[in-house]
């Protein structure tokens, strides 16, 4: 598959996660075999005021490569001067966002509110193409609500408007996460453009990946929260879409992932709050192991590395079998 000129490889993407896939998980996901990924959602409005906040969010690392900065926001002029001002960061693309569920994003007019607005999100495409040399991709939901499942309308006109390709996720706004994935809208999708169509939503491993590409003839697949303490899916995902035996890592294998990320969290961020942080990460990586829960309340409590260590020493004990 190709985004505009640039060649991607394998199956699967890593989908941008706010204030959980950044630099770190990016990096370590790339590591272990995603195509390319997505930075965390950016203002638009924040990064043309000049926000120091917003524009951290648009940096990135030659190990992260193929990434695209994710931008948000519903004023045509400022998407597209905040795309330039992203374009400093050295993006392999721009992607802009009208999926986001959030009421603090939807709630101004940005994210999954622009599918109610098809013509004004036409225009931000339109106006982000124009301002920048790179490919300008958008993630979008199947529509706003049950009752207007518009992707179709909303995919032709981003198209129209110049877009390099379309990301789908499998729900509406108001379904958020949770009921069953939409798979005849992806598919209709596909069938309205010529551009690519990644599909996302509920892809946790290669078996619900190939059925992904299976229902709905998508060009790509993009994994979101089955990645959280595993990014080994993408290695798996490929692994088994290329008819090849995988070997899932040992435990000890998965921890000093963990360890990784989490000191490369701590190199590029402030280190109290990567300590913070790396809080939910570890919890993630607990999922699934006997005594999760009380290991998960323990990772509550995590200040230092070695209180990182020190759970991954008594999950390891608890867990001699994996």
């Amino acid at each position: 598959m190709k985004i505009g000129n640039i060649e991607i490889k394998g199956f699967a993407a890593l989908a941008p996660m706010a204030g959980v896939a950044d630099r770190a998980m990016r990096e370590i996901c790339m590591e272990h075999g995603a195509s390319f990924c997505v930075g965390e959602l950016a203002s638009s409005k924040g990064i043309t005021l000049g926000d120091k906040k917003s524009a951290k969010l648009l940096s990135c690392t030659q190990k992260e490569r193929p990434i695209a900065s994710q931008l948000f926001g519903c004023e045509p002029q400022i998407m597209a001067e905040a795309a330039q001002r992203a374009l400093d960061f050295k993006p392999d693309f721009i992607d802009i966002n009208m999926g986001c569920p959030a009421p603090k994003v939807a709630g101004n007019g940005g994210g999954s509110a622009l599918m109610k607005s098809p013509e004004l999100a036409e225009k931000i495409v339109r106006a982000v193409v124009g301002a920048v040399n790179v490919p300008v991709t958008v993630k979008m939901r199947t529509g706003w609500d049950s009752a207007s499942l518009n992707a179709v309308e909303l995919a032709k006109r981003c198209e129209n408007a110049g877009a390099s390709m379309i990301t789908v996720h499998g729900r509406t706004r108001m379904q958020m996460y949770a009921p069953e994935i939409d798979y005849e809208t992806i598919y209709n999708v596909k069938k309205a453009v010529k551009i690519p169509v990644v599909a996302n939503g509920d892809i946790t491993d290669g078996k619900s990946a190939k059925f992904m590409y299976e229902a709905t003839g998508c060009d790509f697949v993009m994994v979101g929260r089955a990645a959280r303490g595993n990014p080994f899916v993408f290695e798996e995902i490929n692994a088994y879409l290329e008819g090849k035996a995988y070997e899932m890592p040992t435990l000890k294998q998965k921890f000093e992932t963990l360890k990784k990320q989490i000191e490369l969290m701590k190199e590029y961020k402030d280190p109290v709050n990567a300590m913070l942080e790396a809080r939910k990460h570890t919890a993630w990586y607990m999922q699934g192991l006997h005594g999760a829960a009380a290991l998960r309340r323990e990772c509550g409590e995590i200040n230092t590395i070695e209180d990182v260590e020190r759970i991954c020493q008594k999950a390891l004990e608890q867990n001699s079998d994996l």
